[in-house]
């Protein structure tokens, strides 16, 4: 059994938990950081106070312990859906590029969530926003040169490069400020929304 530690209001949760039901592997989610807190057997998996972690039980990997969101998707990926990440050495890597280069839309787009989801409307900066909202804008104009010659991160199909983009293009398209034109990344984005698994567990409400 595997079991996801964190809230579900988490960027880097929703990762693991769309991941965890797009490939159909049992699992149980504990919220965890956050409101929640943490409790010490939580700290005694994961000491850096973050989220999410896994812990699996049973199995060839009975007793693993991960954190670091992107390293629970390769995971993922290479135990329970190997098709998901491609083989090919070149073709991994192109793939997880856009992986890594996330944390820094992350750090883009993170004022504007930031203002927009959990500052009290009378204390937001207007400033802040505009600049993070530009910031993630241009970022977002990358992706979409990239998908203009591919239907997916992660080439011709969809895999893991596309999760962690896939959860934060949804917060870009649902926050509440001005975006470029950007066809070719709005038309990945409507199918991400056509798969299950990003439907119940990315298309929640902001909070």
């Amino acid at each position: 059994m595997l079991t996801i530690w964190g809230r579900l209001n988490s960027h880097n949760v929703k990762k693991v938990a769309w991941l965890a039901q797009e490939i159909g592997v049992p699992h149980r989610r504990i919220d965890m950081g956050g409101p929640f807190g943490f409790t010490p057997a939580y700290l005694a998996l994961n000491p850096n106070r973050m989220i999410p972690a896994i812990s699996v039980e049973g199995g060839p990997d009975d007793g693993l312990v991960l954190w670091e969101s992107n390293a629970i998707l390769r995971y993922l990926a290479a135990r329970h859906a190997p098709e998901l990440w491609p083989a090919d050495p070149a073709t991994r890597a192109r793939a997880d590029r856009w992986m890594d280069w996330q944390f820094h839309f992350a750090d883009a787009q993170r004022d504007a969530f930031l203002q927009c989801v959990r500052c009290p409307a009378e204390q937001r900066d207007p400033a802040a926003i505009a600049t993070s909202a530009g910031a993630s804008g241009q970022m977002m104009q990358i992706l979409d040169s990239a998908l203009a010659s591919q239907p997916w991160l992660t080439g011709a199909d969809f895999g893991i490069a596309d999760v962690p983009m896939g959860v934060y293009a949804h917060t870009f398209f649902t926050l509440p400020i001005d975006r470029p034109p950007l066809p070719h990344v709005e038309r990945w984005y409507a199918r991400l929304r056509e798969r299950p698994g990003f439907a119940q567990q990315v298309m929640i409400p902001l909070t």
